[in-house]
């Protein structure tokens, strides 16, 4: 499973946080490893330096073989709450479309 992780410019420690994420990403998805062949995830600030309530985001879409790109997000007031946020529905969306898959 390969992950790609982009920021806008308003989020710092990039090459930390692409290693986090990627982890994340991996431990939150590794029950369906085998079935998924890219994820990407973006990252960003809404207000950039300003401070605000809910303005990290963070969206998170999945390569899934044989299947069209699904995507999640999630808003938080942290960057670590919207990355966990995200993974979490991921997870959530993932399985529920390989059991619909499995069902047809």
């Amino acid at each position: 499973m390969q992950v790609n992780v982009r920021t806008d410019n308003h989020i710092a420690g990039r090459e930390r946080l692409a290693s986090y994420i990627t982890s994340v990403v991996e431990d939150t998805l590794s029950h369906f490893r085998q079935r998924i062949t890219r994820v990407e995830v973006h990252l960003s600030d809404a207000n950039g330096h300003k401070p605000g309530a809910d303005d990290k985001r963070c969206v998170m879409e999945v390569r899934l073989e044989g299947q069209r790109p699904i995507a999640v997000s999630h808003s938080s007031g942290s960057v670590d709450e919207a990355i966990s946020g995200t993974a979490s529905k991921l997870r959530r969306l993932v399985n529920d479309t390989l059991r619909r898959k499995r069902d047809n």
